[in-house]
């Protein structure tokens, strides 16, 4: 089972924060940047530090993905051809706002395929929402390549399309409608969905009411961008002891009830029928992943 509980933007141009995070961090997903974290005058150099770290034999099991310039920039070609190599898990692809990008895209990267000797269809995609017109057509997106692993909420892009203010505060109450949207979207494609990033390095509360949050919308993880949030984001997006318990009674239950010939049962006060159990068995095999993602 592949799953994304935290996901971890790497400056593709500082050589000691690449090493820092390819020595064995334990997050799920590395997202080497080479668009907002680097500057214009960098980019060709985050390039090549990019391209050469991911010949870099494995440490753990974290998957490798490069976030690279948007197709309508002028660095995108040179991106895919530099990083679509052997060694590269999946591209995160920003601010795609509409199905015809992405299928553009798609077609580059299976050229750079067939050219860099990676097999072909193998690259999966991080998909950034960014914009509400990404948002309106995230479930379109969504299904629009069978590349696409997961949705990712681009909050503060998406905050300055609508003009929220600089500093977000409590819950964020402006954006559940784009993130519980978003949820959807990614749900409709049986994709994760990863929420955006808590921006306060230092406030460690925070990021867990707002890591809470994400988990009862409905995501499946989260993006970040310290190694000091990682423990956090991995907590709150793996099974806890309780729920673990509870999930193993709930299938107990459900299966010895089957077995004669019952269809539905009442469990700890609660009426207990399919939708309820399968949920159970996601937990379960959720626990499992995380087991063998650790040993």
């Amino acid at each position: 089972m592949e799953f994304m509980r935290s996901a971890m933007f790497v400056p593709g141009h500082r050589q000691r924060f690449i090493d820092k995070a390819l020595a064995g961090l334990p997050c799920d997903v590395f997202m080497l940047d080479l668009e907002d974290g680097v500057p214009p005058q960098e980019k060709a150099e985050g390039r090549k530090l990019t391209g050469d770290s991911l010949g870099r034999p494995r440490v753990g099991r974290t998957l490798r993905y490069v976030r690279i310039n948007a197709l309508a920039s002028p660095w995108f070609d040179a991106d895919v051809g530099a990083v679509v190599r052997p060694g590269l898990d999946g591209l995160v692809l920003p601010k795609v706002d509409t199905v015809d990008e992405l299928q553009e895209i798609d077609r580059r990267v299976l050229a750079q395929e067939g050219a860099n000797g990676v097999s072909v269809g193998s690259v999966r995609y991080i998909v950034a929402i960014e914009s509400p017109r990404g948002l309106l057509n995230a479930a379109a997106i969504a299904a629009g390549s069978a590349r696409v692993a997961a949705l990712m909420f681009g909050a503060e892009d998406y905050g300055r399309e609508l003009g929220l203010p600089v500093k977000r505060e409590g819950e964020a109450a402006e954006l559940i409608y784009a993130r519980s949207m978003l949820v959807n979207a990614a749900a409709v494609a049986h994709v994760q969905a990863l929420d955006g990033v808590w921006p306060d390095i230092q406030d460690a509360a925070g990021l867990e009411r707002d890591c809470l949050q994400s988990r009862r919308l409905g995501f499946t993880g989260k993006s970040l961008i310290h190694p000091g949030q990682i423990d956090a984001i991995n907590r709150a997006f793996s099974p806890t002891p309780e729920e673990i318990e509870y999930s193993q009674a709930v299938v107990a239950a459900f299966d010895a009830a089957q077995a004669k010939g019952e269809g539905s049962i009442a469990f700890g006060g609660q009426l207990i029928d399919r939708p309820i159990v399968e949920r159970a068995r996601h937990t379960l095999a959720m626990a499992d992943a995380v087991r063998a993602s650790s040993a």
